[in-house]
């Protein structure tokens, strides 16, 4: 375009013939080509529009209220579809244009823009249309900070003559009455009269307008906001993607639940990015506080704790955006699960304050198992036997939320209760009759299935499976042992989460103690769990190449 430009000035062609050529060729709309005529960019075009603002007394502040984005909303819309989005430009603003740009107002609003105006601004356009353009020269920009008042090389614009400025001024006055000029965005100064042209006032009038003008804005500012871009359709097929991967997630292979997890946020976030109503922006950062916190419990099991806990911070700005606390709660789990072995005393900590936001119902009784696992591996066995009695309690005190609603990794089944129960309790020693029994239990649940508005999930079965082989070993039991890894053993590389590679390397030190030395079984167990834990799914994902994953 600089090259064209050139050319034609060369050749003797004007701005608006360069105007016509740049909208030909490059398909630009026509406030873009008078603007790229000149050879300006929006950030110079936008001083140059203040400091004419200024000199001409509508911006007798310097509040310099046009800015080089504002410039490009107006010169974009109504935009491409049959729908107009941005911002639309004034007439007030066309005809600043058009006085900064040396054309007329016609040659700055197509067929397209005319489309879209209301009546009120066509009849102006018009009536404004019929005078002769303003003769405006185009020295160099002003330098940043100038004031337009200081700049000696922007002349005065020749005023229109009067009887034309008293009808153009006619002709915003009974418009502005009649309720059809409206504000499209652009920033009035403060004490200037919104409208293009000044002229004689009479007693009365201005304050009239500003009223008017006043109730006009607030009319067109409530039609954007009730404007909305994302239909009950989307948001609800939203919704069901995310109840559908939480029930998923209980029983899929890991990682590529964690892509279809990935895909499904994305889609969230782009619809955030869309124009939506208040209430559809709270359940939009539910759904995202929901899906990273699924994302979390993925990257975990594939053996990547700090992703995960990098994901959980992330799940919990948008919970706390919208003080969701049930959300909240359950983050503040997810994030004692994950810190659980390196560090207990945090996972304590955390889950002690996720009780703070959740008190009774089934994720509450998951906060004190998890809690009392912590404090009983920190050596406190009163704090993790109160624990588990307080889970009890707490799962029979009745309480509904929406995040119960979606189910799957953030429900809580009456047979994963048993087994964090054990998992505790085998944290205390002399216990290991007391974990027995609710992994027994345990196991005996998640044989049967599911109650109504239950999912089981393979990771807490399997490892209510090593508990008890653990509990088994240090009762002196290896056969019980051995028929309690069975199922373990048998899961796929895929399933082979990282909890399982933690909970084995337990079992495979009690079968270390001198009860077992020399025991043909012991041996052979032993090396089946080293295979396992071997090649387990972060293993196997280690070994991919980059681009795989």
């Amino acid at each position: 375009m600089r090259a064209l430009r050139a050319q034609m000035r060369s050749l003797g062609f004007g701005h608006r013939e360069i105007a016509t050529e740049f909208a030909r060729r490059y398909g630009l709309r026509p406030r873009s080509a008078w603007r790229e005529a000149l050879g300006w960019s929006l950030k110079e075009a936008a001083e140059r529009i203040n400091a004419y603002a200024g000199l001409t007394g509508l911006d007798s502040a310097a509040t310099a209220a046009m800015t080089g984005p504002h410039l490009c909303e107006a010169e974009a819309w109504p935009g491409p579809g049959e729908q107009p989005t941005g911002r639309r430009p004034s007439p007030y603003l066309l005809s600043l244009l058009a006085a900064v740009y040396g054309c007329t107002v016609s040659e700055l609003a197509d067929i397209h823009d005319r489309r879209h105006m209301p009546p009120g601004e066509m009849l102006i356009l018009e009536k404004y249309s019929q005078s002769p353009p303003v003769t405006v020269s185009h020295p160099a920009r002003p330098e940043p900070g100038l004031q337009a008042s200081d700049n000696p090389d922007l002349p005065p614009v020749s005023p229109m003559p009067a009887q034309e400025q008293a009808e153009a001024h006619h002709v915003v006055s009974a418009a502005a009455s009649a309720g059809l000029l409206a504000s499209s965005g652009v920033t009035r100064p403060p004490g200037i009269t919104y409208c293009w042209i000044r002229g004689p006032e009479p007693p009365g009038s201005r304050i009239e307008r500003e009223v008017v003008m006043t109730s006009h804005e607030s009319r067109e500012h409530a039609e954007r906001a009730e404007r909305r871009e994302v239909g009950d359709a989307t948001l609800e097929q939203l919704r069901a993607d995310v109840v559908r991967l939480s029930a998923e997630s209980m029983t899929g292979d890991p990682f590529p639940m964690f892509e279809e997890m990935r895909r499904v946020r994305n889609r969230i976030y782009g619809t955030l990015d869309r124009q939506v109503w208040p209430r559809d922006a709270t359940d939009l950062y539910f759904l995202c506080g929901v899906i990273n916190c699924l994302m979390a419990v993925a990257a975990d099991d594939l053996g990547y704790p700090q992703a995960a806990e990098e994901l959980v911070r992330a799940g919990w700005a948008y919970a706390t955006a919208v003080d969701h606390r049930p959300l909240m709660a359950h983050l503040r789990l997810e994030l004692a699960g994950i810190g659980f072995w390196p560090r207990p005393r945090q996972s304590r900590d955390l889950a002690a304050s996720g009780l703070r936001y959740l008190a009774d119902g089934p994720n509450a009784a998951q906060l004190h198992l998890q809690f009392g696992r912590a404090a009983a591996r920190l050596g406190d066995a009163d704090a993790a036997r109160q624990a588990i009695a307080a889970a009890s309690e707490a799962r029979e005190r009745p309480h509904n939320d929406d995040l119960l609603e979606i189910g799957g990794e953030f429900g809580f089944s009456r047979a994963t209760q048993n087994y964090m129960a054990g998992a505790a309790a085998i944290e205390i020693p002399g216990a290991e009759a007391d974990a027995a029994s609710a992994l027994q239990t345990a196991i005996e649940l998640y044989a049967a299935g599911p109650e109504p508005g239950e999912h089981h999930g393979y990771g807490s079965r399997a490892l209510a499976h090593v508990d008890l082989t653990t509990a088994r070993l240090r009762a002196g039991d290896l056969d019980a042992a051995a028929a309690a890894i069975g199922p373990v053993l048998a899961l796929p590389p895929a399933k082979r989460i990282l909890a399982l590679s933690q909970r084995l390397a337990r079992t495979r030190h009690e079968m270390a103690s001198p009860l077992y030395q020399g025991s043909q079984l012991a041996g052979s167990l032993d090396e089946q769990i080293e295979e396992f834990i071997r090649d387990t799914i972060a293993s196997s994902l280690h070994d991919l190449p980059a681009s795989a994953c």
